[in-house]
């Protein structure tokens, strides 16, 4: 594997990881498709001035590659599902808890490729993906019924992310930055509006910049590195340099 590529997967990790416990601080401020188009929204703006000055190029190898079928995957489960229900699932669990099933990403994105992507892995990245898959078993054994509920749809968002993971990968001639700014825009745009619509128009916005500004490093910057991490070494080994993430949550 490329180093360069392994330490981009890491610090993916490392952004996406601090997401969890300062969403889930200003969560209870929006509903849950308020906050994920903030923060899909925020992953846009953090490319805006690249999309701004590279539009021509990028743009016109949207339009020649031959997989604008997969970018519109990218945007149905990872920009609007994956974040739906992972704010839906964040509302009544704790961060540690989630911090711990959302790394239920590598094992759906390690079986949608096995069964849909023509993956294959060694026997280091199955013992990976087993050990994972017996702490998301553990840690939801010791919860409640609430806690199952809220389970069930971090797994939903894993699965979306999943998908997602698979179609970044194999989109090429576009640039990560494009890709990200395609599904945050869109992503975001369509959950926020149905939040807006969900709360008679109503948001809370002394706290809209807070959202922001996760979106733009722990959803753009750290979605950008992970693709770049992807589409050298493919979904699911980046995937398992991704699930370092809980090493860098807190409980608030």
């Amino acid at each position: 594997m490329k180093i360069r590529s392994v330490l981009i997967g890491l610090l993916a990790g490392l952004l996406f990881g601090v997401a969890t416990p300062l969403s889930k601080i200003i969560l209870s401020q929006f509903n849950s498709f308020q906050l994920a188009g903030l923060l899909y929204l925020g992953a846009a703006l953090a490319f805006l001035p690249y999309i701004i000055k590279n539009s021509k190029v990028e743009f016109k190898a949207l339009r020649l590659t031959g997989k604008k079928k997969y970018l519109g995957g990218v945007i149905v489960f990872g920009g609007i599902l994956g974040p739906l229900f992972l704010m839906i699932g964040l509302k009544t669990a704790n961060a540690m808890s989630v911090s711990i099933w959302l790394n239920m990403e590598l094992v759906t994105t390690a079986i949608l490729g096995i069964l849909f992507f023509k993956d294959h892995l060694d026997r280091s990245a199955i013992i990976g993906i087993l050990l994972t898959l017996c702490a998301g078993i553990i840690i939801s054994s010791q919860e409640s019924a609430s806690g199952i509920v809220s389970a069930t749809f971090i797994l939903l968002a894993c699965i979306s992310w999943g998908f997602d993971n698979h179609f970044s990968a194999i989109i090429d001639g576009v640039s990560p930055q494009t890709i990200t700014f395609i599904k945050g825009f869109f992503g975001g745009i369509t959950n926020l509006t149905i939040g807006m619509f969900l709360s008679n128009w109503q948001i809370e916005l002394s706290y809209i910049p807070a959202a922001l500004l996760i979106g733009v490093f722990s959803y753009g910057i750290s979605i950008v590195l992970y693709v770049t991490s992807a589409q050298n070494l493919g979904a699911t080994r980046s995937q398992i340099l991704f699930s370092t993430a809980p090493f860098y949550r807190h409980e608030h």
